[in-house]
């Protein structure tokens, strides 16, 4: 057997061990997080959208960039834990649940961004009431709700199954079914980019690809960072070789989005091209340290998981991080980059170094960006990924989410 033969078996810590103090204080302290995220929300929704860096020039921001990232994943959590059923072969070792649950949460938290995004949520019912089934916005919205639902229906029916009140098939076809929706729902988030003609780092037909490629990434690495942090602390018992089955499919998926942003780099940046200022902003640019930050970051992810000396627990768990963190970058130079090349003439004395009016120095500090979030968005934000926090800890103390003999 080659693989890293140190750790093969699983600590078989006592189950005892989780869910006691330390999982109450963590509950508390994500509830009071989220108690400040909505407190600041409210201060947000009273003095209004100005006390954010959004402005008519970038009217997206750190929310919408967060939204983006936890659709990915949230989606590649369910993609790991419903592929396997689907085909028919081994899955990893009776995770499903719990990488379900992990993708209900981060769904929850994607809606919750776009929600405290809005400047006027009571006029969410205008939507629908006036909903444009042309929009891909329109598009996104009935797709991450069905999605939602699915992922909530696909637990639950894994958990009959498990209790001898479901049957294989019925349980393989809810798998099917959210299986597609996972990967149409990173699609159409694409979409509501890509099929902006104004901004011309968003237009480009690899940004569907490049976004369902990018999902398993943060999927499959949330998901092991999670795993292994459970099984540390007593929560399952998993035997190592599924964690390096997790790790290798990591890797491969690593090298997949990064040959995707090689592809749209070589086509932007070939001589003649018309997207060389896009290649030069992300490269050397303003943009650069998120650029660098997530190639090197991901290579570094693909070369522990690819090798075996390296595939030990602490290190899986750092390239798990180095890979959501990665991703995240790719968020913010896709969003940030979109906003950052303007599309009209800019007028008067205005330049791109002072559209988001922080005359006081923030701008100029981070090198002329055309955005940065304020103290306000960094407390909000940090509200709702606590609310996220909560509804995990909360699921995991309280829901049968450990695996049982026929979950394996």
């Amino acid at each position: 057997m080659t693989e890293n033969t140190s750790a093969t078996k699983s600590p078989k810590a006592p189950a005892a061990k989780f869910g006691g103090k330390g999982i109450n204080i963590g509950i508390v302290v994500a509830a009071l997080l989220t108690i400040m995220g909505l407190a600041l929300w409210v201060m947000q929704l009273s003095g209004g959208m100005v006390q954010t860096g959004m402005r008519n020039l970038d009217s997206w921001g750190l929310y919408i960039t967060m939204f983006m990232f936890l659709v990915g994943l949230s989606a590649g959590g369910l993609i790991i834990s419903s592929a396997p059923r689907v085909f028919g072969v081994e899955g990893f070792g009776g995770i499903s649940k719990i990488a379900v649950w992990t993708s209900i949460c981060c769904t929850v938290l994607a809606i919750g961004f776009v929600v405290v995004d809005l400047g006027q949520p009571l006029r969410l019912w205008e939507l629908f009431a006036y909903s444009n089934l042309g929009s891909p916005l329109m598009w996104d919205i009935i797709v991450l709700g069905t999605y939602l639902i699915l992922s909530i229906v696909y637990l639950w029916a894994t958990l009959r199954f498990e209790g001898g009140k479901g049957s294989a098939t019925s349980l393989r076809v809810i798998s099917a079914i959210a299986l597609v929706c996972a990967i149409l729902v990173h699609s159409v988030t694409a979409w509501i980019f890509g099929l902006q003609q104004g901004r011309e780092m968003w237009h480009t037909a690899l940004l569907g690809p490049w976004f369902v490629s990018s999902a398993p990434v943060c999927g499959v690495a949330l998901v092991l960072v999670v795993v292994i942090a459970l099984r540390k602390a007593g929560y399952l018992e998993l035997d190592q070789s599924f964690v390096v089955k997790m790790a290798k499919l990591l890797g491969v998926f690593v090298c997949v989005d990064l040959y995707f942003f090689a592809c749209d780099l070589l086509t932007e940046g070939f001589p003649g091209g018309h997207g060389v200022e896009v290649v030069s902003m992300l490269t050397t640019g303003p943009l650069a340290p998120f650029f660098w930050i997530e190639v090197v970051g991901c290579a570094l992810t693909a070369i522990v998981c690819f090798t075996p000396k390296l595939r030990t627990n602490p290190l899986i768990v750092a390239a798990g991080l180095l890979a959501i963190v990665g991703i995240f970058c790719k968020r913010v130079q896709l969003l940030v980059g979109g906003f950052q090349l303007p599309n009209l003439d800019y007028a008067g004395p205005v330049s791109p170094y002072t559209v988001t009016g922080w005359e006081s120095g923030m701008t100029a500090a981070y090198q002329g960006m055309v955005y940065f979030p304020t103290p306000l968005e960094f407390g909000v934000t940090l509200g709702v990924i606590g609310l996220g926090a909560l509804l995990l800890l909360v699921g995991l103390k309280y829901l049968p989410l450990k695996p049982t003999e026929k979950s394996r």
